[in-house]
């Protein structure tokens, strides 16, 4: 199976002391957001977790505990985007997340680690052209430590007009002018370019439109074939594999302003604050009446089929 950490927050960035906790007790408890009381127990093991998924902005704290990671197959998203502290309060800088995913990518290989720059907004201090620019920059400094990059335009989720009301739709006109630019330069630095959930329309530029945490991508991570069970997409259009995820809505300390995984700031404040890195559970601990129950979990790897890929 797999078990994925980055839909609802980043634990690697903001709760890695505690992933770290949780991957030598051999379990983790996970509460149902639409049903407080119910917890699902996950064991940690790589008997039955075939590959563990990340979605990160910053990595770095994980980079140090790399090693507890091994015995599991794994996938990484790292979202870098060049926004400023106006949008993006808490996220580190440019050039240090470039790093650390390059580091990153040492150490796990560049089949198994993915560059994110999303969402792409436009206005007044961010047009097309600077949009390029950058992420021609990013590109640049990412050759050779990865093979996808996946983009997504901004969705106005309600949560998100309500913490960004300046953001505005991405015209039709701009996302074709981008999709051919960001196209062109992966195709220049050995980079397929995946956009997320936004159809076919850029296509006819090279992008491949077959979604960006597809069983295909983790299947090229672990080298072996998955017979998975079909699973709904989390939204229309799209078609990631998500998996199980470990983590929790209104706990991420980015506080980017077009999240739709908090709600307000002062949430987040209040659920960071009763985190306990020796809990099971991401936030707080286990409340009387609980109801935990274990998780149905088997392995998904086909051992009779394995597939040949390389590194370089």
């Amino acid at each position: 199976m797999i078990i994925n950490t980055g839909q609802r927050t980043d634990i690697p960035a903001f709760y890695s002391e505690w992933f770290e906790n949780r991957l030598r007790a051999g379990f983790v408890l996970v509460r149902n957001p639409y049903d407080p009381g119910s917890v699902a127990r996950y064991r940690l093991d790589p008997a039955v977790v075939d590959l563990i998924g990340f979605c990160t902005k910053n990595p770095a704290p994980m980079l140090p505990r790399l090693k507890l990671l091994e015995p599991f197959g794994q996938y990484w998203y790292v979202t870098i985007t060049p926004y400023g502290r106006d949008v993006e309060p808490n996220v580190p800088g440019v050039k240090r997340v470039l790093e650390s995913f390059r580091r990153l990518s040492d150490a796990v290989g560049p089949n198994r680690v993915g560059w994110r720059y999303d969402p792409i907004w436009i206005g007044d201090e961010w047009p097309v052209a600077r949009h390029i620019r950058a992420f021609e920059y990013m590109a640049g400094a990412l050759a050779g430590y990865t093979r996808d990059v996946v983009i997504s335009f901004i969705d106005l989720y309600e949560k998100t007009r309500r913490n960004f009301p300046e953001a505005r739709p991405v015209a039709r006109e701009d996302r074709l002018m981008l999709g051919r630019a960001m196209a062109d330069i992966c195709k220049a630095h050995g980079m397929t370019l995946r956009p997320c959930a936004e159809g076919d329309e850029l296509a006819r530029f090279g992008a491949d439109c077959g979604g960006c945490m597809t069983l295909a991508m983790y299947e090229r991570a672990l080298g072996q074939r998955l017979r998975a069970p079909a699973t709904p997409s989390a939204r229309k259009g799209c078609a990631c594999y998500l998996g199980a995820d470990i983590g929790a809505y209104n706990t991420c300390g980015h506080l980017c302003r077009y999240c739709y995984a908090n709600y307000d700031a002062a949430a987040v404040r209040a659920n960071m604050r009763r985190h306990d890195p020796a809990s099971p559970l991401l936030i707080g601990n286990l409340l009387p009446g609980d109801r935990v129950y274990d998780a149905k979990q088997t392995s998904w790897i086909d051992p009779q089929l394995r597939m040949e890929w390389r590194e370089d």
